[in-house]
């Protein structure tokens, strides 16, 4: 029998592969998690574009707001988060005008030059301080515009994803901050919308509305959704809606500033600041400032992850020599080659067989080629090492004092050879966990705005309490 006394949060975790509800709350101090639906998530190449199956997703999350109430949970608040830059459009009569497109469509190929015949780069940066990718909303709503779309000129809102999930459930349309700020159509430091950037594209100036802070409540469940799923009257809660942002607001540290790596298909290393960095530097080394818990910018630079090591055993298993991370890890650690390859290179963004791609690159340049599954493995993560220690080079070169301890979140903070090379690499601690760190961060903020949590600090410390990090000491 669940404890029906207790306050409950739920937290819907959308990412580019599956999504989950998850419900959280706190005991004796401590965060108690609780998986209570998981789902794929899909992209749907149709016609000409690829989209996300957004009807399928929000039907899936009714499913497991309905399992919640019937676990018969005390649900105080319900947040969202989902990957950035994507979004769907609402008519004036509250209708979407069609699934959202998929970052991973080609519709933005060539977009940044079109648009800085438009904008000053440098200015640009200075005002936004967004890392230019083809991929960022700006780009999209570009190209939108460049092709004469139907559905811009109907339009009346855009909503990023967790804004369009939390609309459907409320009928409030509003943006969430950190989500916004992955636009890079956000003033980094008044955290508004860029007018000027907004007007000098020509885009509709009215698609962009309120902009609501993390803690803030959205909105209330609408009448039939709270019959539907038997929940009430819920709260539907602003968190950090980008799923990086709840995450670190969930590292277990509270020495300042804060150094994050955000590790899975993606790594997402920086620091957390009170304010955005914009110098020329920063957009050199190619760092992005986006919103965090707190009104806080994670300043950070987007690095290629596991994507490799996952390509891998994904082709690994399909041809009957499947590997257990279990296995090949510690095998890896024992291998013995020396072979750095540059993972943000072209050659490993999507080849045909990243195995393939990998040798024959080792092969060309000149490199060390590794003999079996193991140095393929150790090659990986001593590069992937080996990057982060070039990002925390430039990251120290843009704060006054030099990072003293990195903390891992994610998934990826279970690859304890990773974890090790990191730590050597960088030559400072590497604190690992949680690996729940997306779900954390939305639950915990939820119960801030409800003032079971006094502040972020509180917050952190809610989570030292509740999970143990594993440190990893530098060997050399």
């Amino acid at each position: 029998m669940k404890d029906t006394i207790r306050n409950t949060y739920l937290a819907a975790d959308f990412g580019g592969g599956s999504g989950r509800v998850i419900a959280g709350s706190l005991l004796h101090g401590k965060l108690v998690l609780e998986e209570i639906h998981r789902f794929p998530n899909r992209q749907v190449k149709l016609g000409n574009h690829v989209y996300w199956d957004f009807p399928a997703l929000f039907e899936e999350m009714k499913t497991g707001l309905k399992l919640a109430a019937q676990k018969g949970y005390n649900v105080q608040g319900i947040g969202i988060d989902t990957w950035g830059v994507d979004f769907g459009l609402i008519d004036k009569y509250g209708n979407l005008l069609g699934n959202p497109v998929c970052y991973r469509d080609a519709r933005t190929e060539g977009m940044p030059a079109e648009v800085f015949k438009i904008l000053n780069e440098q200015a640009h940066y200075a005002d936004t301080g967004i890392q230019v990718m083809a991929i960022n909303t700006l780009f999209q709503l570009y190209s939108m515009k460049m092709r004469q779309e139907t559905q811009l000129e109907l339009a009346s809102r855009l909503l990023f994803m967790p804004d369009l999930f939390s609309y459907f459930l409320t009928g409030v349309a509003n943006n969430e901050y950190c989500i916004a700020s992955t636009s890079e159509l956000l003033d980094a430091r008044q955290r508004a919308w860029s007018v000027p950037t907004i007007r000098a594209l020509g885009l509709p100036e009215h698609l962009f509305g309120e902009i609501v802070f993390p803690g803030t409540i959205r909105g209330t469940l609408k009448e039939e959704i709270a019959r539907e799923t038997g929940l009430g009257a819920v709260d539907v809660i602003a968190v950090g809606s980008h799923d990086t942002a709840s995450a670190v607001a969930a590292v277990p540290a509270t020495e300042y500033p804060i150094a994050f790596l955000s590790s899975g298909t993606w790594s997402l290393l920086g620091v957390e600041t009170d304010e955005p960095i914009l110098t020329e530097e920063a957009r050199q080394a190619q760092f992005t400032n986006e919103g965090g818990v707190g009104g806080r910018i994670r300043f950070l630079q987007n690095i290629t992850g596991l994507w490799i090591l996952q390509r891998l055993m994904s082709e690994w298993k399909a041809r009957g020599e499947e590997q257990s991370y279990d296995t090949i890890i510690p095998q890896a650690e024992q291998a013995g080659i020396d072979t750095i390859i540059p993972v943000d290179d072209d050659a490993f963004m999507n080849p045909e067989n990243m195995e393939t791609a990998l040798l024959d690159y080792c092969r060309k340049h000149g490199f060390q080629v590794p003999q079996d599954k193991a140095e393929i493995v150790r090659c990986v993560l001593q590069s992937l090492a080996f990057k982060y220690r070039q990002a925390v080079e430039q990251l120290n070169r843009c704060l006054p004092s030099p990072i003293r301890q990195l903390n891992i979140i994610g998934g990826g903070s279970q690859n304890k050879l990773l974890n090790q090379l990191t730590a050597d690499e960088l030559g400072i601690p590497v604190y690992a966990g949680p690996v729940e760190a997306t779900a954390i961060g939305n639950i915990l903020t939820q119960a801030m705005a409800k003032g079971e949590i006094a502040d972020l600090r509180a917050l952190r410390e809610i989570v030292t309490h509740s999970v143990t990090s594993q440190v990893y000491y530098p060997k050399k």
